[in-house]
């Protein structure tokens, strides 16, 4: 059964451009790089409720491949590099672990 995980970085007030900026220079060129992009369902900015959000959701085949993924990504240099600049734009970092619901759409 596929394991959803939804990852929530609360962005400290103010830096979101910067926040934006190092995903685009190199987070998410370093996902891609690696392949690590494959399981990823979308990533998102909050526009209402809690603002100064970054939300992404990804799409697992179980939880031993979550497990691979992150830590496969996580010894990855380049996205290291990337994690180690965005740290700091950083207030929190919440993970929600969803699975299906018997009925409805899937991603």
């Amino acid at each position: 059964m596929a394991v959803y995980e939804l990852r929530t970085y609360q962005v400290v007030v103010g830096k979101m451009k910067d926040a934006v900026s190092a995903y685009n220079d190199k987070g998410w060129p370093a996902l891609q790089k690696g392949g690590y992009d494959k399981k990823l369902v979308g990533y998102f900015i909050s526009d209402t409720g809690g603002l100064h959000q970054i939300i992404h959701l990804w799409k697992f085949d179980d939880d031993a491949d979550r497990r691979n993924h992150w830590d496969s990504l996580f010894s990855n240099d380049d996205f290291m590099s990337f994690a180690g600049e965005l740290r700091p734009l950083l207030l929190s970092q919440q993970n929600q672990l969803l699975n299906a619901a018997p009925w409805g759409p899937h991603p």
